[in-house]
């Protein structure tokens, strides 16, 4: 217990009976526009700010490790008593207040915390500001979503479609990139955004922490490098690929900047879609990815998708490959499709409309009046 006399007695706020403070956890507790931290180590009681230094992720609501408050977001951790980040991070530490026990109740001299302190953390690239296009070719990206062995592979008609597209690309003076998702190892979505809308940062609060995580490609790639994106899946059971949802729950970083920070990443880019598959549901599929990446921010050219399949009934797979390998219809409709993605991406750099989000309706909105 920390044994403090304030010069003022009316420093110091009553925050409850020692009582109230259950050993071994952590408690919120707010004073006026301070939030606090409190927790109880048998008869010894630590108060410190309730507001994470990393994300303002709420301390209160924490578990204690040890004598360390751990952050309920993101695991930031900090002395109970002192305020101090763990070993090695003392630099990054929240105020702490003098605490003292009178008659069974709990004070705290709010007048006299200490400093917050924020150790100075390189950002990662990905954080660099939009700059404005800088002149130069098209640049298109293609992502295979396509799952398969990486030293047995097969044939993947989306995929071969999509690397005939960024042929026709290149041909035609643009810059082109193909990203397998398959070659990438990256980690599921792990539910920040089921914590706190603010829980869900940009970067993804896994490629802040994770340096062995390789998404972060996807993420230089749509939001820095791209002026049209091309996205290839095969259709697994009515859906698109395994590799594209775990694709698409990552980027709702992106999506969140908009809800949370009325931020927008994506700027005059454009999205297009191939989708191959042995059964149906081409509609639903193409459905579902214009209204995802329509979130995010992008464009689509009239016509945005191409697609192929023989239906439930006609399925048939070794069929299925030898027409994909065969049409020449299907390769036309991919450099069609590119074109007509590029034509889209040269005007919207020509024009640079302006980009901006009305609050209203928009989901997590902020207006608390309704």
């Amino acid at each position: 217990m920390v044994e403090t006399v304030a010069e003022n007695e009316s420093d110091f706020i009553d925050v409850g009976g020692l009582g109230d403070f259950v050993d071994g956890e952590v408690a919120p507790i707010t004073s006026g526009t301070r939030r606090l931290a409190v927790s109880r180590r048998g008869d010894e009681v630590g108060v410190i700010s309730g507001i994470c230094n990393h994300a303002g992720g709420p301390l209160g609501l924490g578990r204690l490790s040890g004598d360390y408050v751990v952050c309920p977001w993101h695991a930031w951790k900090f002395h109970r008593v002192t305020g101090l980040g763990e070993p090695g991070f003392e630099e990054d530490h929240v105020p702490a207040y003098p605490v003292r026990i009178a008659n069974g109740r709990v004070l705290v001299d709010v007048a006299n915390a200490t400093r917050r302190g924020r150790k100075p953390h390189e950002p990662h690239p990905l954080t660099r500001d939009h700059l404005p296009r800088q002149d130069g070719p098209i640049r298109v990206v293609g992502i295979s979503s396509t799952v398969m062995n990486a030293t047995e592979p097969r044939y993947s008609g989306s995929e071969a479609l999509l690397v005939h597209a960024l042929a026709h690309a290149t041909n035609g003076g643009c810059e082109s990139r193909l990203i397998r998702l398959n070659d990438l190892k990256f980690r599921a979505c792990e539910g920040y955004y089921s914590k706190s809308a603010h829980a869900c940062t940009w970067p993804c609060t896994i490629t802040q922490f994770d340096p062995t995580d390789e998404l972060t490609e996807v993420y230089e790639a749509l939001v820095h490098w791209a002026d049209v994106v091309i996205v290839a899946t095969p259709i697994r059971w009515g859906k698109a690929s395994s590799l594209y949802f775990r694709m698409a729950e990552r980027l709702n970083c992106v999506q969140n900047q908009i809800t949370i920070a009325n931020r927008i990443l994506i700027h005059n880019k454009v999205a297009s879609f191939i989708i191959i598959g042995g059964q149906d549901n081409v509609q639903g599929v193409a459905g579902d990815m214009l209204g995802y990446f329509g979130e995010l921010g992008f464009h689509f050219p009239t016509f945005p998708y191409i697609a192929h399949t023989e239906g439930w009934s006609a399925e048939n797979m070794e069929r299925n490959v030898r027409i994909l390998k065969n049409s020449e219809s299907l390769r036309r409709g991919a450099e069609e499709l590119v074109q007509r993605s590029i034509d889209l991406a040269r005007r919207l750099i020509a024009t640079e409309p302006a980009m901006s989000v009305e609050r209203g309706g928009r989901k997590a909105g902020s207006d608390k009046s309704e």
